[in-house]
């Protein structure tokens, strides 16, 4: 039997970046001035893999785990999945500043442009007073005029702002306009894919004076401008995504209670903390509970309760 996997994170510098996991998690962070913007905590890619960090399979990777224990870790379905690699990547994010108005593509654009295609979602753990996210455009735009809001200056003007707080989530499909606000840190899961189209940058200028790089004609021809009615989800929403790519779920767990297990999930702990094999895992950790962990053993809040996300793979 397989126990409840964690894995080492990847840190990822980025000029929006900051601190917070260390405050937030406890994480031990690459030494200042290091503004570390993400961190990979579950990823199957050439370049970056999740490795295993104690137990029985400690260190080994989540592409070995994919291709060599599917079915046992998950489950039956996973067996008959197409693709080559474990198909999400889970990250968290720490923006400082705002990153760029940017979009992902969807699957047919993406095979145009020869990029991946990434439908993705954001769950909120922390948010300034005044924070926000930018998703959508607002009714009437169309590719021409936002193209020449490009040329003006004046794109941010085109998409709509939503004030956000902590426990806020949103899903944000391929094809979407969406920019991370300043004093953000979140939760995001997405598909395995790290094609990101950026396409205006508020006007800023990098460390050597210039605009930063953008790709305007990927983006237009990938930016769905029917998308005018971006919401978050209501409050107590328990689906907050579910595509053909995943399902993810918030649980508010009373003190004891079980999570069945029996089918592979990835839990994030967002508060509290969860026990799982007998250990406990607190706020920021990811685990893996294999497919062939017994129901009998679950998942157990801590004393305190917990919120966590219960994230499902999906078939595509």
């Amino acid at each position: 039997m397989i126990p409840p996997l964690t894995f080492l994170p990847l840190y990822k510098e980025r000029p929006w970046g900051g601190r917070a996991m260390a405050r937030l998690y406890g994480r031990r962070l690459p030494d200042e001035p290091a503004r570390i913007g993400e961190s990979w905590e579950v990823v199957d890619r050439e370049d970056d893999q999740s490795v295993v960090a104690d137990g029985p399979l400690a260190g080994r990777t989540l592409h070995e785990l994919w291709r060599d224990h599917r079915r046992e870790i998950f489950g039956a379905a996973a067996v008959s999945h197409p693709s080559a690699r474990f198909p999400l990547l889970i990250k968290i994010l720490d923006a400082r500043e705002t990153l760029s108005l940017q979009v992902h593509p969807p699957a047919a654009a993406a095979a145009r442009l020869g990029g991946e295609p990434k439908t993705e979602m954001w769950f909120i753990t922390e948010a300034a007073e005044d924070a926000v996210l930018h998703a959508g455009v607002r009714p009437g735009v169309t590719c021409d005029s936002f193209r020449q809001a490009l040329r003006d200056g004046t794109a941010a003007d085109l998409v709509p702002r939503l004030p956000v707080r902590a426990g806020d989530s949103i899903f944000i499909p391929s094809g979407r306009l969406h920019a991370i606000g300043a004093g953000l840190v979140l939760f995001e899961i997405q598909q395995n894919s790290d094609t990101t189209y950026r396409v205006f940058d508020w006007n800023r200028t990098g460390p050597d004076g210039r605009p930063r790089l953008l790709h305007v004609e990927e983006s237009l021809e990938c930016i769905d401008f029917n998308d005018t009615a971006p919401a978050l989800n209501p409050p107590g929403t328990v689906t907050l995504a579910d595509c053909p790519h995943f399902r993810v779920e918030r649980r508010d767990l009373a003190p004891g209670e079980r999570l069945a297990g029996g089918a592979c999930c990835l839990l994030g702990v967002v508060a509290g903390s969860v026990s799982c094999g007998g250990r406990a895992h607190g706020p920021g950790t990811f685990l893996l509970v294999p497919a062939s962990w017994p129901p009998d053993a679950g998942a157990v809040a801590g004393t305190a309760g917990a919120t966590v996300l219960d994230v499902r793979p999906g078939s595509d």
